[in-house]
């Protein structure tokens, strides 16, 4: 469980990620595109490859156990590590802590661009075009300042329902800090649920139209925040995606790091997500880029 009395932090200001004040938009302004993840690389240069567990051979055996073994390994015995898989070939899905539940951080972006589209509907309009370019910095850029933009335009509350209409049913407010995004609670299978909601449409919570804009923004991602579910993204495969990232600097220090979203080609078609807590910034991006490279491998050699 985590304390609530906890300041999450955003690794590329070193401020609140989600709080109020936070600031990115200028970055974005005054150095273009790549701004937004500036921080990220020159963290990346400066930092050693992260020493975290990885398997050491190719597993072997039934798809699912295969999965069991890797996780296994690159889980390490944390109870702070949850993942979840549907492979759209078959439908089959696959579970390991699927239903470990965190804190969003910016992973909530992708709900919070569809809160807002819901909003602009329920009023009669179209999103503005503000808060289109809102939409496209929160997720192609993970930008705090357009994110919170849309979520005071929406109504933090609609988060709760929009969630209950969609079905994900462990994804919810904090009840210490219910106005900010950054806290919201959610699980790997639920996040693999709205991937597939966002992916195919077919919601009476959003319309295909609302699914399609939220989707094609997570084709979209800046190159340097694709790792995690994004890691096998190349010339013939596509992924879509929003990270999340944000350290519970009061207390303990450590750090939720958590990628969902989709990965299509090469033979593969699945829908991912993966939460983690851990001590670094560094050691989450490549256990998540670990299960990433590991999910794309396996299903490479069978279906679910």
């Amino acid at each position: 469980m985590i304390d609530p009395t906890r300041t999450p932090r955003d690794p590329r200001t070193g401020r609140d990620d989600g709080g109020r004040g936070v600031s990115r938009r200028s970055l974005l302004t005054s150095a273009g595109v790549v701004a937004g993840g500036l921080a990220l690389s020159a963290l990346a240069a400066c930092t050693a490859t992260p020493n975290i567990p990885r398997p050491t051979a190719s597993p072997t055996g039934p798809i699912k156990d295969q999965l069991d073994e890797v996780l296994r390994i690159i889980a390490n015995g944390s109870q702070n590590f949850g993942v979840f898989i549907e492979d759209v070939r078959t439908g089959g899905t696959y579970g390991f802590t699927g239903d470990y539940a965190s804190q969003s951080a910016s992973m909530a972006k992708p709900m919070i661009v569809a809160m807002a589209l819901r909003k602009a509907r329920a009023d009669g309009q179209a999103l503005s075009t503000e808060h289109q370019e809102n939409a496209r910095a929160a997720i192609t850029h993970s930008d705090n300042d357009a994110a919170s933009a849309l979520w005071n335009y929406a109504g933090y509350q609609s988060y709760q329902s929009l969630a209950a209409e969609l079905g994900m049913t462990h994804t919810h407010l904090d009840e210490n800090r219910a106005d900010q995004w950054s806290w919201t609670w959610t699980t790997p299978s639920d996040q693999v649920l709205l991937a597939k909601t966002l992916a195919t449409g077919g919601s009476k919570a959003l319309t295909d139209d609302e699914c399609r804009f939220v989707w094609d923004l997570m084709g979209q991602v800046q190159d340097d925040q694709t790792w995690g579910v994004g890691q096998p993204k190349s010339g013939t495969v596509k992924a879509h995606l929003k990270n999340g990232w944000v350290q519970f600097k009061s207390t303990d220090g450590l750090w939720a790091v958590n990628s969902m979203g989709a990965v299509e080609g090469d033979g593969r078609n699945y829908r991912l997500a993966v939460m983690t807590r851990v001590p670094d910034f560094d050691t989450g991006r490549a256990v998540t880029s670990e299960v990433g490279t590991w999910v794309f491998s396996i299903l490479g050699s069978g279906t679910l």
